[in-house]
């Protein structure tokens, strides 16, 4: 670059070129007062995986003595408890207590099911393996599930503006559903009013989150050994303030309702785009909830959440407005095309060449840089030396996932330029490819066409 330092440069060039591993770069978990104080972007402390854990000689134990439990309450009709100090079962299941489920999983033990165990686990982890505890959360949320309906609750009509506010869109790393929770849109007064302006919408909000769990729930397994639980994303971004007083008491309701009735569902509660008035609210609200629900929460700035949601989440599982690859209605790459993993040191020039040997095809690029703060240009230029390169790209920041493409009239190389010249930090890349013949069009020969 003209008039500008000269940077170290690194090259990588392939045609099927193999994706480098590199070693994750070690983090630390911060104090809620080191987040007031300024000194980090994410709060949280990582817990073993729930889905995962191989039980110890006392678990097997506590694990045999609840089935027991479980199997006696159901054959002798107390699992729902006592009516009127008796034990009266309501007459829709009368006769048929052998056959009742939770999230679609027989609880009767006898039945040999291969997911009760994975059901009554997590209700034991969620109370240190007691079995008193767990067994009494249980039917606690059997109770509470018959209460408020929830058996039916995938076929209510709930206002469809509220259905825009959480979708669910691919897995995790470890195959789990991912849910995203966006509140910018209740940032309008006038949908804010609509939404919380009376009980019966304080209500139907909430009923609306439960149908959003049992939603997500529905794509679970309770396969032993399989995962079990939710990845969790909520949106921050242009939520409103804290003045908000029926969200932020409808929140806390769910955190406390979900931490009762869902044990162990959700693998992580990872909050992106946290403004400043959130933590403190959250910590005024913590007193209510358990210190193992606590753990699952993660707090991440602005700057920091596609760093953030890549160690939980692929690139091409990432959707592009979080720093990741996946492009809603995708017709060019899918999560099956393989993903390249580079990195550019500070203060360095890293260059990425796509050799194509064959004229008569279109290549197509897909690139993403973590935290941005980077310059980067596309050009092509041909093996013959005395063919022109094509300026595909001028150099520009980059601010969001970049997508391009161009028609290879000649053998040559795509060539990606990063410039890593404004941080000192060293640059995860992530980029993926592919070729797809081409009839040539000689009017746009030399030209490329952005996505």
């Amino acid at each position: 670059m003209p008039g500008e330092k000269v940077f170290p440069s690194e090259e990588y060039v392939y045609n099927e070129i193999d994706d480098e591993e590199e070693e994750e770069e070690e983090g630390g978990t911060l104090s809620f007062q080191e987040c007031l104080d300024g000194n980090n972007d994410t709060i949280g402390q990582e817990s073993e995986n729930p889905d995962s854990v191989e039980l110890k000689q006392s678990r097997k134990k506590s694990l045999l003595e609840f089935r027991c439990l479980v199997e006696d309450a159901i054959l002798s009709n107390y699992i729902l408890g006592k009516n009127n100090g008796k034990f009266e079962l309501p007459s829709d299941l009368r006769g048929n207590l052998r056959e009742i489920t939770l999230w679609g999983v027989p609880l009767l033990p006898s039945r040999g099911h291969d997911g009760t165990d994975v059901v009554l686990l997590k209700f034991l982890k969620a109370r240190d393996f007691k079995v008193p505890e767990a067994f009494s959360m249980l039917r606690r949320t059997l109770k509470w599930r018959r209460e408020f309906k929830v058996e039916g609750i995938l076929d209510e009509k709930i206002d469809s503006r509220l259905e825009n506010l959480e979708f669910i869109d691919g897995e995790d790393k470890q195959g789990r559903p991912v849910c995203y929770t966006l509140f910018g849109a209740l940032k309008n007064k006038e949908f804010y009013k609509s939404t919380f302006g009376t009980e019966e919408k304080n209500q139907e909000f909430l009923r609306w989150k439960v149908k959003s769990m049992e939603m997500g729930i529905q794509k679970l397994g309770f396969k032993s050994g399989g995962e079990n639980s939710i990845l969790q994303i909520t949106d921050l971004k242009n939520s409103p303030g804290p003045a908000t007083k029926e969200l932020s008491s409808l929140n806390k309701k769910i955190v406390v309702l979900f931490q009762e009735n869902y044990p162990e569902l959700i693998f992580r509660n990872i909050y992106v785009n946290v403004p400043f008035w959130y933590y403190v609210s959250h910590a005024l609200h913590s007193q209510f909830i358990s210190q193992r629900t606590k753990s699952k929460f993660i707090f991440v700035r602005p700057l920091r959440v596609t760093q953030t949601l890549l160690k939980y989440i692929a690139p091409e599982n990432l959707p592009v407005q979080y720093g990741g690859l996946k492009r809603e209605n995708d017709n060019e790459f899918s999560t099956d095309d393989t993903v390249l993993r580079f990195s550019v040191r500070g203060g360095t020039i890293q260059k990425i060449k796509i050799a194509v040997a064959e004229a008569g095809v279109t290549v197509i690029w897909d690139l993403t840089v973590v935290g941005y703060e980077v310059s980067y240009k596309e050009e092509f230029i041909p093996d013959d030396d005395c063919s022109y390169n094509v300026l595909l790209q001028k150099e520009k920041k980059m601010r969001e996932s970049a997508r391009n493409s161009f028609y290879i009239y000649e053998p040559g190389k795509i060539v990606i330029t990063i410039y890593n010249g404004a941080s000192s930090q060293k640059k995860k890349i992530f980029i993926r490819h592919k070729s797809k013949e081409t009839l040539p069009v000689y009017s746009l020969k030399g030209s490329s066409s952005s996505f």
